[in-house]
């Protein structure tokens, strides 16, 4: 290892691959990757169903096939890696960043860098986090703990299933224990809306007849040493249980897919600003933070629905992070310049970039956002300046569960008078 880098990513899953590799093309020599697990490939490893890929590689892959092909690529690029290892801290001493690290193998020690990129993805929210009420025997777990046991680890998590939230890696699973044997019951989903991919929805839940129960929930766990029942009640609009709606379910196992919280522990520590809505940090157009010369991407930043998306974005980061490095300072974009903030309003629940800078825009600025409900016949995604309308894109269906992008041109950007972009879904 050297020291002092040029650039250090935290997180060697597909973000922080894709990043090092695209800062690497752009001209950094002196990379390294940080991965907390003992092998690079981050959630990936354990994701063993197809359907990665297709949109950055031209083809269906397998999770592991996809974080193999980044792996490959990297090994032929002289770019340091380092794992079982984690970032303790990091702050900005002088003109360059001092990260903390600390591994069984070689202890505490500092190194240097110019540029940081964080990559460290997310986690799942677990029981303790929606607070489910009643007993507290084994066979509770996170969708993304089961996936790991039974892909990876070779354990059958249980016979009979119930699986709370509708996200995707719930949905998965819901089909990975059927082919496993196990009887899964249904799907609750406390939302009037499925928080999956709608083709999630239609290849493991409605191929396998397995129930997806909107607008329900998990009221109380039973089970001494196991559990053994769940009660499922049905929601009224504010959330509440509706009183008289009870079903009864004989399960040995229930997998939470309640949500992700993107990792950014190391973030507020030091002093990033925090979109409270995605939990990730505030960026500007090349994905740099509000410190300058760290950069955010992949599902630290928001949590994506397809790890193709992370890579693309991973690879802007990675090329502006190059782009910090090799300009004079006086030539960086700095914070101070001309800043639009890109509003969410009705419709909208989020959208990133949070901030763009005109002048820091090559050609387009590709903006990510989801819906905050379902829109089954066409609407506009309307970007307006005060009264004036900068830009405006028709979308046939819009679902919180997919998201979605849109490109603005920099002549459009330049347009802009005001400091804000408000971006609303019209018909």
């Amino acid at each position: 290892m050297r020291d002092p880098y040029e650039l250090i990513v935290i997180g060697g899953g597909p973000a922080g691959l894709s990043a090092a590799i695209s800062a690497k093309n752009n001209g950094l020599s002196q990379i390294l990757v940080v991965e907390r697990d003992v092998e690079l490939g981050g959630i990936l490893n354990q994701c063993i169903h197809n359907g990665f890929g297709l949109h950055y590689f031209g083809e269906e892959l397998t999770g592991p096939e996809y974080a193999w092909r980044l792996r490959d690529q990297l090994s032929t690029m002289d770019i340091d890696t380092v794992t079982d290892t984690m970032v303790l801290s990091f702050e900005k001493q002088g003109p360059v960043y001092h990260l903390t690290l600390m591994s069984a193998k070689d202890g505490y020690r500092t190194l240097r860098t110019d540029s940081i990129i964080l990559a460290m993805g997310c986690r799942e929210r677990t029981r303790g986090a929606i607070q489910i009420p009643g007993a507290r025997g084994t066979g509770i777990l996170t969708a993304g703990t089961a996936q790991r046991y039974v892909n990876m680890e070779g354990y059958m998590v249980g016979r009979r299933v119930i699986i709370l939230g509708s996200g995707d890696i719930g949905l998965i699973m819901a089909r990975r224990m059927t082919l496993e044997g196990a009887e899964v019951l249904a799907c609750v989903e406390i939302m009037g809306h499925s928080g999956g991919l709608n083709r999630n929805i239609v290849q493991c839940l409605d191929d396998y007849d397995i129930p997806l129960l909107l607008s329900h929930t998990i009221t109380h766990i039973e089970g001494k040493d196991r559990v053994s029942r769940v009660t499922v009640q049905k929601v009224d609009s504010s959330f509440a249980p509706i009183s008289g709606t009870e079903q009864f379910f004989d399960v040995d196992s229930v997998l939470l897919s309640v949500g992700l919280i993107p990792e950014n522990e190391l973030s507020r520590a030091a002093g990033i600003a925090i979109d409270p809505k995605t939990g990730g940090p505030v960026v500007y157009e090349n994905r740099e933070t509000s410190l300058p010369g760290v950069f955010a991407s992949g599902n630290v930043l928001h949590v994506h629905d397809l790890v193709d998306f992370v890579s693309e974005e991973s690879e802007l980061a990675g090329r502006y992070a190059a782009r910090y490095v090799q300009q004079d300072s006086d030539k960086r974009v700095s914070f101070e310049e001309q800043v639009i903030d890109m509003v969410p309003k009705a419709g909208i629940s989020y959208a990133v970039p949070h901030k763009v800078r005109p002048q820091g825009v090559d050609d387009f600025v590709e903006i990510f956002f989801r819906v905050t409900e379902p829109h089954k016949t066409p609407k506009r995604i309307v970007f307006k300046d005060g009264e004036q309308t900068i830009a405006a894109f028709r979308r046939p269906y819009m679902a919180p569960g997919e998201m979605e992008h849109v490109r603005i041109p920099k002549k459009l950007l330049e347009r802009v008078t005001g400091s804000q972009l408000v971006i609303t879904v019209d018909d």
